[in-house]
């Protein structure tokens, strides 16, 4: 999923000419005003650019399209959503075999690659490391386009007595343009693997890398999902407990490495693998147990529980900030 990236004398650039040529000023950071269907869990953001829609794919509902992902759109930057349907009506027939009594499909991931959109989304149930990251590719995001297709590709890493567990993929891109998959939850915390293109499956069978670890049970942290940015790889996660409603405590960290495998350090220098991790997003009133994030463009797409809709999970976006080299975020 690629960023546009604004240095510092490009902002600048980009104040002169608002002043002198009537253009519109830089986006301000901070929360968008959300509407419309908000109704989605792990929320992976492709925020389009001028006069184009934004997509957000989402975890599916076993009881919509067998539970496949979901998609959602947005045509007036972000604000307005509607939903638009489902990757599948059916899910992939061999991931019944491969992951037994799975429903629905979970916390989606979207990068973008030389004209090729890569899906990857996990197969899991509740408590069990049986699990699978998958991946689809397409040419579009975009339903209405007559080219719009997903074609099944596969499994790309499993776990089944495993250490890790193999859900909650993101994808990142090293300086020399190497895909990596940052994956897990729970059991032996974040985990990384190399890929390849085109086929945007695993490299090699290496030991997966170790990014952070909690040190003791329930090790709860997952979700990463790695931003490039400045000469860093900030690695973003949830940790605690997820999908309890009101009850949720949820929250989003950080941490970066000038290397995409690491080590990762918070901003006070503990290290991710010893429980380590700078806040960005934690409950806030009535809006609980935020997670689930991705970053498109500047923008943080989470998930987060409603008391004022008694507990229902919704679609937060806000645009970072950065100060001294670290992400803000306000909602």
């Amino acid at each position: 999923m690629s960023a546009v990236r604004r240095g510092a004398r490009a902002a600048l650039l980009a104040g002169c000419l608002a002043l002198l040529a009537g253009c519109a000023p830089a986006v301000e950071p901070g929360p968008l005003e959300v509407t419309g269907d908000l109704a989605t869990h792990d929320p992976a953001l492709v925020a389009g650019g001028e006069g184009e829609p934004w997509f957000v794919y989402s975890t599916g509902n076993g009881q919509v399209a067998d539970g496949s992902i979901q998609v959602r759109r947005s045509d007036d930057g972000g604000e307005e959503w509607t939903y638009a349907g489902e990757v599948w009506g059916e899910k992939p027939d061999w991931l019944a075999e491969a992951v037994p009594g799975v429903d629905n499909l979970w916390a989606p991931e979207l990068y973008e690659h030389d004209g090729t959109w890569y899906l990857y989304y996990s197969a899991s149930t509740f408590g069990s490391n049986t699990s699978v990251i998958a991946l689809a590719t397409n040419t579009t995001l975009d339903p209405d386009d007559p080219g719009y297709e997903w074609v099944d590709q596969g499994p790309v890493i499993t776990s089944e007595g495993d250490d890790f567990n193999a859900i909650d993929p993101g994808i990142v891109e090293d300086a020399d343009g190497t895909p990596w998959l940052s994956l897990g939850s729970f059991w032996s915390g974040l985990r990384m693997v190399e890929l390849e293109w085109p086929s945007g499956l695993r490299a090699d069978d290496a030991e997966p890398l170790r990014l952070a670890d909690r040190g003791f049970p329930p090790n709860a942290i997952e979700a990463p999902y790695i931003l490039a940015r400045d000469g860093y790889f900030y690695l973003f996660f949830s940790r605690d407990a997820c999908c309890r409603g009101v009850d949720s405590t949820y929250n989003i960290a950080v941490g970066r490495s000038p290397e995409v495998g690491g080590p990762y350090v918070d901003a006070s220098g503990v290290p991710l693998l010893e429980d380590g991790g700078t806040p960005v997003l934690v409950t806030d009133g009535t809006r609980i147990g935020p997670g689930g994030q991705s970053v498109s463009d500047g923008v943080l797409a989470f998930h987060y529980y409603d008391a004022d809709l008694a507990g229902g999970f919704q679609l937060g976006l806000t645009r970072l900030d950065w100060e001294d080299g670290w992400p803000v975020a306000s909602w």
